[in-house]
């Protein structure tokens, strides 16, 4: 192969600058190659087809025509090696630079209540549980209230920390949010922010560990033997009974609410001639097995037969707003003081008990006084479904006879005999 280069003086410039060709012979046949190059005819040396000292530039401009040549007789080579007779077009297309690769446009991220809606169907399809969901769908809720207050759309890029700053003032001044209700807002945020960075490689304006809120322990509401009793013996309208029998029922085997809403005959066993609850914890999927006493038993037995659960139920929010009544019909009119954080400063109220039972006091109410009759910590965390004795211990906490009880049982050698005559509340099977 022979490579030359020559001025084309057929086309020159307004300045009467001429390009600079390529011209490469090879086996019979001829490749011509524009090169970015022009000059005078006074810059060009026809006899060593190169620039004169004269072209500005002419050192990097012989050099680039050096390596044009070598990079044409390179290509010629590999293409031989290859096994290919080279023509004019395969130099060409050997020659021509690769397109330029685009980048692909970044898809526009959503809003992002959008992202939110997209972040719980990610969760629905992983199996997360209807509560978790529930809880996101709220805090979703909330972030769009929010938007509408902002009066403009939220972006992902625009959620930094001044922007949540805002968020919590929103709720706590203008939706009255609780301390911990905003502790658990802020819990879905921090979940689903992490999940559009580490799952979906979106970018955040934030850190998520820079998203904080704290969460204040406060007493949990329990109910005495006392209040038990009066429960248990309060003539009730008939459409109260039901929520009623179903609340006492949690009281005698610490079930929360989403386990006897899924109490079926398959959950009932015979045990050395009594009977025992199994059954798989909605909330911690923790296997649990409880010994059922005279009056839970007596309470299965009133509703055997009358429907598919083992219990009568309706939703949450209805039962526990029947049990508000029902607790005022018993008598439950004992002052509770009840302590809570309003605009950072803390408020205390004392408001009458009945106004404070829910479905979960039932559950509270098992563990206290399970403990109150003597229950060693490590059973009453078998029939909790607690994974952490640490959690089980918090109840140990927070009953006051309980530990002047321990303190009396230890310092003056004593037993306590009211503890002796209250009646059982709850026996529970542990698996060996």
């Amino acid at each position: 192969m022979t490579v030359q280069f020559e001025r084309r003086t057929d086309r020159p410039d307004a300045a009467g600058r001429c390009t600079i060709h390529l011209r490469a012979y090879f086996d019979g046949q001829r490749l011509r190659l524009v090169t970015r190059e022009k000059c005078l005819a006074s810059e060009w040396q026809t006899d060593k087809q190169k620039f004169r000292r004269s072209k500005p530039g002419f050192q990097e401009a012989n050099e680039y025509l050096d390596s044009l040549a070598a990079r044409v007789q390179a290509a010629y080579r590999q293409l031989r090696t290859s096994g290919i007779e080279p023509t004019p077009a395969d130099l060409k297309a050997f020659l021509a630079p690769p397109p330029p690769v685009e980048k692909p446009k970044e898809a526009a991220v959503p809003p992002l209540i959008a992202l939110f809606d997209e972040y719980r169907l990610a969760l629905a399809a992983r199996g997360r549980r209807a509560s978790t969901l529930k809880g996101v769908k709220t805090t979703r809720n909330l972030m769009e209230q929010f938007e509408g207050k902002l009066k403009r759309k939220l972006t992902l890029a625009a959620y930094d920390v001044a922007m949540h700053d805002q968020l919590l003032t929103f709720l706590r001044n203008e939706k009255k949010l609780a301390q911990n209700s905003i502790w658990k807002v802020v819990k879905h945020i921090k979940a689903m922010l992490a999940y559009l960075g580490e799952d979906r490689g979106l970018t955040l304006a934030l850190k998520v560990r820079q998203l904080k809120a704290a969460w204040v322990d406060v007493d949990k509401v329990y109910l005495l033997a006392s209040d038990l009793k009066l429960l248990e013996v309060a003539p009730m309208p008939a459409g109260l009974g039901r929520t009623r029998d179903a609340f006492l029922f949690c009281c005698y085997t610490g079930l929360r609410y989403s386990d006897l809403a899924e109490l079926r005959e398959g959950n009932l066993h015979e045990w050395s001639g009594a009977r025992v609850l199994r059954l798989t914890q909605t909330k911690t999927r923790t296997s649990v097995s409880i010994y059922l006493t005279a009056a839970a038993s007596a309470l299965l037995d009133k509703y055997e037969g009358t429907g598919v659960r083992l219990m009568p139920v309706m939703t949450n929010q209805v039962m526990n707003r029947n049990l508000k009544k029902i607790s005022a019909l018993a008598g439950l009119r004992e002052m509770v003081e009840v302590v809570t954080t309003e605009l950072g400063e803390v408020v205390k109220r004392q408001v009458p008990k009945y106004e404070l039972v829910t479905m979960h006091t039932a559950r509270h109410t098992f563990a206290t006084q399970s403990l109150l009759r003597g229950m060693a910590m490590e059973v009453l965390q078998k029939v909790m479904g607690h994974t952490r004795i640490q959690t089980t211990m918090i109840y140990a906490k927070i009953v006051e006879d309980f530990q002047h009880q321990e303190m009396r049982r230890i310092w003056d050698g004593e037993t306590v005999a009211a503890v002796a005559a209250v009646p059982e509340v709850c026996q529970v099977l542990v698996a060996a």
